[in-house]
C-alpha cells in the first residue's frame, strides 16, 4: 500500500539529484550530477564489496557536508582552522519496533583555535544542511513503472 505524495510546495527547487543502474547483483552504478561512483553491499549480505554501501554513502555526505560548512564558517570569520577530520558511525539498537539509530560524529580541527571559537565551531556542525535534513526526516515520493 502506497501513501498519498506530498502536494508540491511553492517555490520548491531541487536542489540534488542522483540516479543508479544496476544490472544484477547489488552493485549499483551511479550518477551525481556530472559525477559517477560505484555502491555495493558486502560480502557478509552478498555483495562484492566493490564501492561503500548505502549507509556509507549517506555517512559520507555528513562528514563531507560538516567539514566543508565549518571551513565556510572559519574562512568568514578569519579564523586558521588548518586541517578538518570529520568521522561518522551509525550505531543500531534493537530490531523491528525495538530499533533504535544514532549517529556518531567526531570531528578533529588541527588550527590554534580558543576553547570559545571550538565551541562556535561544535554549534556550527550541529546544525549543517544535511544534519538538519537527516534529523528532520523527510518525504519521500516513490513512483514504480
Amino acid at each position: 500500500m502506497s501513501q498519498a505524495k506530498a502536494a508540491p510546495v511553492e517555490g520548491e527547487q531541487a536542489i540534488a539529484m542522483a540516479s543508479v543502474a544496476s544490472a544484477a547483483g547489488y552493485r549499483g552504478d551511479i550518477r551525481a550530477g556530472r559525477h559517477h561512483l560505484v555502491a555495493d553491499e558486502g560480502p557478509e549480505v552478498g555483495g562484492d564489496d566493490e564501492g561503500p554501501n548505502p549507509y556509507e554513502l549517506l555517512l559520507a555526505g555528513l562528514v563531507q557536508c560538516t567539514a566543508a560548512t565549518l571551513r565556510m564558517y572559519a574562512n568568514r570569520k578569519g579564523w586558521a582552522l588548518g586541517e578538518v577530520k570529520v568521522r561518522a558511525r551509525l550505531l543500531r539498537t534493537g530490531d523491528g519496533a525495538t530499533k533504535v539509530e544514532r549517529i556518531e560524529r567526531s570531528i578533529t580541527v588541527d588550527g590554534d583555535l580558543s576553547d570559545e571559537q571550538r565551541q562556535r565551531l561544535a554549534e556550527i556542525a550541529d546544525r549543517t544542511p544535511v544534519s538538519r535534513t537527516l534529523r528532520a526526516g523527510m518525504v519521500i515520493d516513490t513512483t514504480l513503472r
